[in-house]
Order: C-alpha cells, then sequence, then structure tokens
C-alpha cells in the first residue's frame, strides 16, 4: 500500500500524483472548465470558491423575515413571558442573525474567481488565495496571493465520505497543490486545484502545458475575463473582482 510523501499530507489523503517534472499517466483534460487565458507563456485556469455560489444569498431575507415576525408576534405577549421563554426569544435571534450573517458571507464576500497562473516561461505558479473563517462572520476575510516555483509544487488527490443527517452518504474528492520546502517533503503551503472536478487529469493538463508548452494540448477556448458573471447571481455580482497586485500581474503575464 502507498503512504503519503509530503509531511503533513492532505486531508482526505488517496494519493500523491506525478511531480512536475514526470510525464501524466492520464489523459490532461479540464473537464467542463476552460482555460481564462493560454499562451506559450502562461496559463490561467479558473478556480471557483463553491461548487454552488449564489443560494444561500436568497435565504437571507428569509431569515430576517422570520425574525420579524417572530418579534412582533412575540411583541404582543411580552408582557405574559416567562423567564425561560425570554431566553429562548433572545437565543433564536442571536442564532438566526448570525446564520444569517454566514450566509451572506459565505456568497459575496469571496471574490468572482480564485484564479491560478502557470508561467512557463519563468517556470512559476501564482495563486489567488482567499481565506476567511466560515464561522465567525466579524473575522476580517483576506486575500493573498502567493507565488511559488515550479520545481516545489506537488499534487495530491483526496477523497472525503460522510453521513448526511437524512442517513445518505456525500462523497466529496479533489485535487490540492502543496508547496515544499526546496529539498525537503516539508510542505510549506497548500491550496485547492480542484473540487469535484477533473481531479488528476486536470493536473495532467497544468504538467502538459509546462512541460511540452500549449501546442501539445487542444487549442483554448476564447479567453475571458473572471469578473464577467451572470445578470442573475446576485452572490457573484456583489462579490470582490479580481485584482492581482500590479507587480505580481505583471510578472505573471510575462517572460523574463
Amino acid at each position: 500500500m502507498k503512504r503519503p510523501e509530503l509531511i503533513p499530507h492532505c486531508s482526505g489523503w488517496l494519493e500523491d500524483l506525478p511531480h512536475p517534472d514526470e510525464i501524466p499517466t492520464v489523459i490532461p483534460d479540464l473537464g467542463f472548465d476552460a482555460p481564462n487565458f493560454q499562451n506559450g507563456v502562461f496559463l490561467e485556469l479558473p478556480r471557483a470558491f463553491a461548487f454552488l455560489r449564489g443560494c444561500l444569498i436568497w435565504l437571507v431575507p428569509i431569515i430576517y423575515s422570520y425574525i420579524v415576525v417572530f418579534s412582533w408576534i412575540t411583541y404582543l405577549d411580552w408582557r405574559f413571558l416567562k423567564v425561560d421563554e425570554w431566553i429562548i426569544f433572545i437565543s433564536i435571534t442571536v442564532v438566526v442573525h448570525w446564520s444569517a450573517t454566514v450566509f451572506w458571507k459565505f456568497d459575496v464576500a469571496p471574490p468572482r474567481d480564485l484564479p491560478l497562473r502557470f508561467n512557463r516561461a519563468r517556470k512559476r505558479v501564482y495563486a489567488y488565495n482567499f481565506n476567511y473563517c466560515w464561522w465567525n462572520p466579524f473575522e476580517r476575510s483576506r486575500i493573498e496571493p502567493v507565488a511559488y516555483d515550479w520545481s516545489q509544487v506537488r499534487a495530491e488527490r483526496w477523497l472525503k465520505r460522510g453521513a448526511t443527517p437524512q442517513g445518505g452518504m456525500v462523497i466529496k474528492g479533489g485535487v490540492v497543490l502543496s508547496i515544499v520546502k526546496p529539498g525537503t517533503n516539508e510542505v510549506i503551503d497548500r491550496f485547492p486545484l480542484t473540487t469535484m472536478g477533473a481531479d488528476e487529469h486536470a493536473w495532467a493538463y497544468i504538467c502538459t502545458y509546462m512541460q511540452q508548452g500549449p501546442g501539445a494540448l487542444p487549442p483554448p477556448s476564447p479567453p475571458k475575463s473572471h469578473n464577467d458573471v451572470p445578470w442573475y447571481n446576485a452572490a457573484l455580482l456583489l462579490a470582490p473582482k479580481v485584482k492581482w497586485p500590479s507587480d505580481m500581474d505583471l510578472e505573471s503575464r510575462s517572460a523574463p
């Protein structure tokens, strides 16, 4: 049985994928995704924050409508409420308000896209990362663009199984990119490549591009802007636009 190579390995580790300089063992394919941009210098891939985005935001007005109605009914009978009933009322109000704030932040706070850039000329990878604490709606979210040498990148495939409250089974998988300290297997950073997407085929696509160039891949789709979002998706329309730091943006799109 194969054991994880990296220290520490990713959560739900299933297997280590080929190193950046090794020939891919599966067909290069991005599945339903397409590159944001691809030429002889760099490849940019889209990365969604969540598989479904734009649904939770519609729960917010429903939740606050419930609070208004519930508060009004309680106000009408407030003179007759006992201490324990007041505690229940206040607790429900706090939990519902917290839930609404969490739902809003989940859908609106993340950028419209979290692109990854692979610069073949510089042998570098650039990630537009976003970090936040899901349970604390008052903690400030952070956009953290990072850049590393291509030789430091490793890919791990993961798979997680979990039970639903209804007794069903949920299976979720993907690929994470792990950044190792040069000359070691010690992980110093880690961020997702895909979730419920092309998995190892997407990694094979990236490796083929970095090793052989765009000529070894199918012709890409026309370039698209990650800031162009559907008019009907309120969450994405309210979300921040992607804005790379100017120096990183220039470096990641150019040759030395």
